[in-house]
């Protein structure tokens, strides 16, 4: 049995993938830290751990108008007045994600849309071809409209 090569390598796989535990500290939840690309090439977002949830945090995006410098635009669209000036490079626009072990998924967060000012409740999972893809959605996930990105 053992002489046959490619049972030795399905066992070998085997034994890797199911008796060697992954190092300390790396979870499945953890998949989703780091930097992701919109399919668009439009914005760059840093997914981080904080406490027990996730968050992202725009680290770059694509401007068109080059009145002025990435680093000076402004939340200008915020319903809130307080928040106008806050600048958008460096902003979270993902919150409050948590990770759920049995859909593999990060629920119950929200994402912010700086072009409209509005927040979603979001969710996020990581497809089989390893693409984040970020839904976004007011009561209804069906309804909602999904964001695909890729690692940086």
């Amino acid at each position: 049995m053992l002489n046959n090569p490619l049972m030795f390598k399905l066992l070998t796989f085997f034994f890797l993938t199911t008796f060697i535990p992954k190092p300390a500290g790396v979870s499945d939840a953890d998949r989703i830290c780091g930097k992701w690309i919109s399919s668009d090439k439009a914005i760059i977002v840093l997914v981080y751990k904080d406490g027990n949830g996730f968050k992202g945090k725009m680290i770059w995006y694509k401007n068109t108008d080059t009145s002025k410098g990435m680093n000076e635009w402004t939340d200008k669209h915020n319903p809130d007045p307080a928040l106008r000036n806050r600048k958008l490079l460096g902003m979270d626009v993902l919150n409050d994600l948590s990770y759920v072990p049995g859909s593999d998924s990060w629920e119950n967060g929200r994402v912010y849309d700086s072009r409209s000012g509005h927040e979603y409740s979001a969710s996020v999972h990581i497809s089989k071809e390893g693409l984040l893809k970020v839904t976004g959605y007011w009561h209804f996930k069906f309804l909602g409209k999904t964001m695909t990105f890729t690692r940086a």
